[in-house]
């Protein structure tokens, strides 16, 4: 058994203890060596949010060493600005900032369209 393994039954076994009492709900993604626990404060909304805070991490983490970083990275602000605004109206601004990126998206596009954008072998 590997220490991940090993670390995956002892946190199911702790889970079960607490889960009725504190509702928690686990996630788990063993492929990849991944568990996240969820309370019961957790909603929809919140998990998206989460998990696109992952996934602007990584655009920015790339730091524009991969080509793609830039549909990523504006993607996921888009993402952002849709979920802050979820349970309100788009400003003018959001509206702006969405057109904004939207526009760097389709430059990225014709780059890669036109191979003068290529994805490494990383």
């Amino acid at each position: 058994m590997t220490t991940f393994d090993k670390f995956h039954h002892d946190l199911t076994e702790l889970v079960k203890k607490y889960e009725t009492d504190l509702g928690l709900k686990i996630e788990e993604d063993l492929d990849y060596d991944i568990i996240k626990i969820f309370g019961t404060k957790i909603t929809s909304l919140a998990r998206a949010q989460n998990g696109l805070n992952d996934v602007t991490e990584l655009a920015h983490a790339t730091a524009e060493h991969h080509p793609y970083w830039n549909l990523l990275s504006n993607c996921s602000e888009i993402g952002h600005t849709v979920l802050d605004s979820w349970k309100k109206s788009l400003s003018s601004d959001d509206v702006a900032d969405i057109e904004w990126a939207l526009k760097e998206i389709n430059q990225t596009l014709e780059k890669i369209k036109n191979k003068k954008i290529l994805p490494h072998d990383d």
